[in-house]
């Protein structure tokens, strides 16, 4: 089979020059390790350590699996060529015609790409498209980038903007809803595109560019807003930027006087960990206190090319979070949550937030009830390290910002105690007595 090939316009403007070499498992990385007592060949090592056991229900893609893709649809790319983050960008998977030469697509699939009939572009990284089962449609990384009939259906209670972000955005791309706190969209460009974004409704369009005259308006209402200390930069991904544009805007940034605090949120490290370099992450440094919240959704997203990634990141003493969405049938189980967290803590990324899916338009096929996130934050909550154990959270529609959820715990109040529900529903009692109001 051939190459799969892509016009100049589907190369997307973001090609700058070829940075340092990028996160990799080449050959001669794997044959050293092969070599050490009790490594397999076809896990997904940590570096210098044997991964855990994987459960037959979350098995992680072979490193032979990504070769053959490799081999079969992108034959005439060398290494250099697919462990470049800008190749990578510019041979993104776009169109139906593209998916359809590698994935046997179900008819929902194919009746929802093939007409391009979704608000949300298409948008695959190569990388990201070898970690997808091409025969079986229910895969859940699958399930999360490929378009189906399913987001074209719109329910009760959803809506295009149902955090209310535009009704808090004093300027375009500026959202002010916490009083110490702002969020930037940098852009509106993402490497690959998530089929339960909330910002769907921009994303992928060209409606926010990262030109720099709407930029610096975005940076001198932080300069005159004293009372923001905390900046979080998204978008879209603003690590799609190239490291000149993205160092001038965190430069920026860290020259206002009371901003204490800039975070990134990015899916970059599950989805072009390609990107993270050496020069990226040099360069980043030199702006601390600078904090990453990562988006993984699944154990099949921690991969070595991620691993490595988030070591990067780690060595250059970026503080890494993960902020996971709950998703029905994608990881909506104790089991497949818990091997997560746990990947996710071995690559030295501390889970922060699970998130329950925003009612988007057309994303009822996502959403799980809120009964469930708490069945699975009782399944964690005791049976795992407490720093595994995500915040349960709702960002309250209408732009509430974020409600926190957790089981209840307080069997039941008395006059001298509580009653306490542990984690296997044993109950404890707790000496807290009431106090008169007098006293307070």
């Amino acid at each position: 089979m051939q190459e799969l090939s892509f016009s100049p316009s589907q190369q997307g403007g973001l090609a700058e020059e070829i940075e340092d070499e990028p996160p990799s498992c080449s050959a001669s990385f794997i044959s050293t390790l092969s070599q050490t007592p009790g490594f397999k060949l076809f896990e997904r090592p940590f570096i210098h350590i044997t991964p855990p056991a994987v459960s037959p229900k979350c098995k992680s893609r072979s490193l032979s699996e990504t070769r053959m893709f490799r081999r079969r649809f992108f034959p005439a790319a060398s290494d250099k060529e697919w462990n470049d983050w800008q190749w990578q960008i510019a041979h993104r998977i776009r169109t139906y015609e593209q998916l359809n030469r590698i994935l046997e697509m179900s008819s929902d699939e194919q009746e929802a790409t093939e007409k391009n009939r979704s608000k949300l572009p298409l948008g695959i990284t190569p990388y990201y498209m070898s970690l997808l089962n091409t025969v079986d449609p229910n895969q859940p990384l699958r399930r999360t980038v490929v378009p189906t009939i399913h987001e074209l259906v719109k329910t009760k209670g959803e809506a295009d903007d149902p955090l209310g972000e535009e009704g808090q955005s004093p300027i375009p791309g500026l959202v002010h809803r916490y009083p110490d706190r702002a969020l930037l969209l940098v852009l509106d460009f993402c490497s690959t595109y998530c089929r339960y974004c909330t910002r769907s409704r921009m994303v992928g369009h060209g409606a926010i560019l990262p030109s720099k005259s709407r930029l610096e308006k975005a940076i001198d209402y932080i300069r005159h807003t004293p009372a923001i200390r905390d900046v979080l930069l998204s978008g879209g991904d603003p690590l799609t930027l190239g490291d000149e544009k993205l160092e001038w805007l965190l430069k920026s940034l860290r020259e206002i006087p009371h901003v204490e605090i800039i975070r990134i949120g990015t899916k970059i490290p599950a989805v072009l960990p390609q990107r993270i370099t050496k020069k990226l992450v040099r360069m980043i440094r030199k702006y601390h206190p600078v904090w990453m919240s990562l988006h993984f959704t699944h154990p099949d997203e921690c991969t070595p090319e991620s691993y490595k990634a988030c070591t990067m990141l780690s060595d250059g003493g970026i503080p890494l979070g993960s902020q996971t969405v709950l998703l029905k049938g994608i990881n909506d189980n104790v089991q497949t949550m818990t091997e997560l967290m746990h990947r996710l803590m071995k690559m030295r990324v501390r889970p922060y937030y699970l998130y329950q899916c925003d009612p988007i338009s057309g994303s009822a096929h996502f959403r799980t009830s809120v009964e469930k996130g708490l069945e699975i934050i009782r399944g964690l909550r005791g049976f795992t390290s407490g720093y595994a154990v995500p915040t349960y959270v709702i960002d309250a529609p209408g732009g509430g910002g974020k409600v926190p959820l957790m089981p209840e715990y307080v069997a039941e109040r008395g006059m001298d105690n509580l009653i306490l529900k542990n984690y296997e529903n044993r109950l404890f009692s707790y000496p807290d007595p009431i106090m008169p109001k007098c006293l307070i």
